[in-house]
């Protein structure tokens, strides 16, 4: 980026000025962010339960008397919960004063990577270690100015290495807001990721058509879409076309951050964002419309419909009725 970079109290800094600030957090790399860290539970079948029935996996694997957790739920056992974490070092803490006390006092998770060394099954207890692996140098982003911070957890079960993951945040002070120029200076919903796994899934919704992918191999529906089934692993695959009928699974009211854009009169809320059920027995996320957020209900009954948000953007929705 040209013209050098801001600081957190706003003035830019020239390109070529030290980063004082780096150097101080690049001498945290390597040490200790936990030691001998316990999981508050062991590996339960309750928990991979509700696991699987959130992410509407029924993989067999994951049930039964030989069952074993789902490999991404490796997390889920070293979190630290409403109660929070009670193992993290004072070096830990001590990195993330610093950010604070100079000003990048905001946070985002950005990414993690994880690598599963054998599986986990019920009756597992969990131990892990983490370390501070790396610190970036200062990134401008289009949330603001901040470092990447990225911890390595070991994770263990019964004393035996299980998995390593990584986990990324970028700690970082909020740019400055911008007006909306853009499409007569009105906001814009931010734009779908499409890549080539989920392109036929947009060029659907483009033709005003709710695609619901379907295993080339033992036919089982998915949604959103994967390049492979959960259920067998067929890496074949083909569409079917939903109804539209569907009904309100589960849902949240936003009340805040207020988003503009999401709200009809510019207001940015509040709305309903739902886990919608479709009458094939796929779940989606989407806005419901049509009646007041606070009416919204499970169970309630709903219709597909597309909105245009605007002119480059249009997204599946679904208005809400009472029968």
């Amino acid at each position: 980026m040209s013209g050098g970079r801001q600081r957190p109290d706003g003035r830019r800094q020239a390109s070529g000025e030290p980063d004082e600030l780096y150097g101080r957090l690049k001498a945290f790399e390597g040490r200790a962010a936990a030691t001998a860290g316990t999981g508050k539970d062991p590996v339960n079948e309750p928990m991979i339960r509700h696991w699987c029935e959130a992410m509407g996996d029924t993989n067999p694997a994951y049930s039964g008397p030989d069952a074993i957790a789902p490999p991404t739920m490796l997390q889920a056992w070293t979190m630290g919960g409403l109660s929070g974490h009670t193992d993290r070092s004072a070096a830990y803490e001590e990195l993330f004063g610093l950010l604070d006390g100079a000003g990048y006092t905001s946070v985002v998770a950005t990414d993690c990577e994880q690598e599963y060394l054998r599986p986990l099954r019920p009756g597992d207890r969990i131990t892990f270690d983490a370390v501070i692996e790396s610190v970036s140098e200062r990134k401008a982003t289009k949330l603001g100015t901040g470092y990447f911070v990225t911890t390595r957890m070991d994770v263990r079960a019964d004393g035996e290495p299980a998995g390593t993951h990584r986990f990324r945040i970028l700690k970082y002070t909020p740019a400055a807001p911008k007006r909306a120029a853009r499409n007569g200076g009105r906001n814009l919903r931010p734009r779908p990721v499409i890549n080539r796994d989920n392109a036929g899934f947009w060029q659907g919704v483009a033709e005003h058509r709710l695609l619901i992918q379907r295993c080339g191999d033992c036919g089982t529906l998915r949604f959103p879409w994967l390049p492979g089934c959960n259920a067998c692993g067929c890496q074949e695959w083909d569409t079917v076309e939903a109804s539209g009928e569907g009904t309100v699974f589960s849902h949240v009211v936003m009340h805040h951050p207020p988003f503009p854009a999401f709200g009809a009169d510019g207001a940015g809320g509040p709305y309903a964002v739902a886990l919608i059920e479709l009458s094939e027995g796929v779940r989606m996320v989407s806005n419901v419309i049509g009646v007041p957020c606070d009416k919204v209900r499970t169970g309630m009954p709903v219709r597909l419909e597309f909105l245009r948000t605007d002119d480059e953007l249009e997204l599946p929705v679904f208005r809400g009725g009472e029968g």
